[in-house]
This record gives C-alpha cells, structure tokens and sequence, in this order.
C-alpha cells in the first residue's frame, strides 16, 4: 500500500490547512488511518486517528482546532488556528486494525510526509 499525502504549506499563525492522503488500495478503507508530525529535532508523535467506521481519536495539543475525516481509502485532516508549534512534517499512516489508536506502533504503512510551517 502506498500513500500519498498533500496538502502543506505556508501559513500565518491563526490560518488554515486542509492535508489530504490517498492510499493506493482500498484494503484500507476496512483500517483505521491516522495522521502524525515531526517537528525538528523531535519525535514523530500522534496527532489524530480514525477508525473504519468513523470514530475519532486527537491528541489534546489539537482537539478542537483540527479535524480527521475519511472517505474509503482516503483520510482528511482539517487544521484550523494553527499555532507555530504545528509546524512539522505531517504523516499519514494505514492502521493494522480497523481502530482508532495513537499508537504509533500500530501502524503499518507510511506516506511519505508533507511539511507544515506556520509563522508568528
């Protein structure tokens, strides 16, 4: 499985971003998907999850201003009020299993990373 994700860019603190992944087989639209980033420096961490049917799990540093959706094969992560502290590369990941998880050993294909920058 492949994934392709898009959508990064350069935005004023306060905007918006609306990342896109697309899987290249609709083995996992019966998976959950999952979005995470890398800032510099740093370790890869969980942002948000959704299951197969819909269900939705954020890390708390994004609940309220970002928001996971699917369509199928393909998963959404609409980012409002970004903070410069979102700056990263975002990826996107196909779960092992049909949940919603923040594991991140519990993912089994990864895209290839969009990057995110949001200034002061």
């Amino acid at each position: 499985v492949q994934l392709q994700a898009s959508g990064g860019g350069l935005v004023q603190a306060g905007g918006s971003l609306r990342l896109s992944c697309a899987a290249s087989r609709r083995t996992s639209s019966n998976n959950g998907m999952g979005w995470f980033r890398q800032a510099p420096g740093k370790e890869r961490e969980f942002v948000a999850s959704i299951s197969w049917r819909s269900s939705t799990y954020y890390a708390d540093s994004v609940k309220g201003r970002f928001t996971i959706s699917r369509d199928n094969a393909k998963v959404y992560l609409q980012m409002n009020e970004l903070k410069p502290e979102d700056t990263a590369v975002y990826y996107c990941a196909v779960a092992r299993g049909p949940s919603a998880t923040s594991r991140l050993d519990q993912y089994q294909y990864w895209g290839q990373g969009t990057l995110v920058t949001v200034s002061s």
